[in-house]
């Protein structure tokens, strides 16, 4: 499953109504660290394709989605489960412990 590029148009379509738990990261194109989260990102959309849904939200291009989501400082990754806020992880993140949490979501 590729990623998915949200819009306030989509968000209620692709995550509220998403069956399976849903990562979205808050980025923009000026951002280092949002550069270096990305191929990470794209890396578990691939791998947790049927599992999760990954999705992404340029905050520049999506300020009111940013500010839903209280983003303050990007990257963000917010989780989501069954159009639920579950939790949020700001900064820079490694691979394993964002799988892990999904996992956490996927299981529980």
């Amino acid at each position: 499953m590729s990623v998915v590029e949200l819009t306030k148009d989509t968000f209620e379509q692709e995550v509220l109504g998403a069956d399976v738990p849903v990562v979205i990261d808050f980025w923009a194109s000026w951002c280092g660290p949002c550069m270096m989260q990305g191929p990470i990102v794209d890396e578990i959309a691939e791998e947790m394709a049927g599992k999760v849904k990954v999705c992404k939200v340029n905050v520049d291009e999506q300020p009111s989605l940013a500010l839903d989501y209280r983003v303050v400082s990007i990257p963000t990754l917010v989780f989501m489960n069954k159009g639920v806020f579950q939790d949020r992880m700001v900064g820079l993140q490694d691979k394993q412990t964002i799988v892990d949490y999904l996992n956490t979501l996927i299981d529980g």
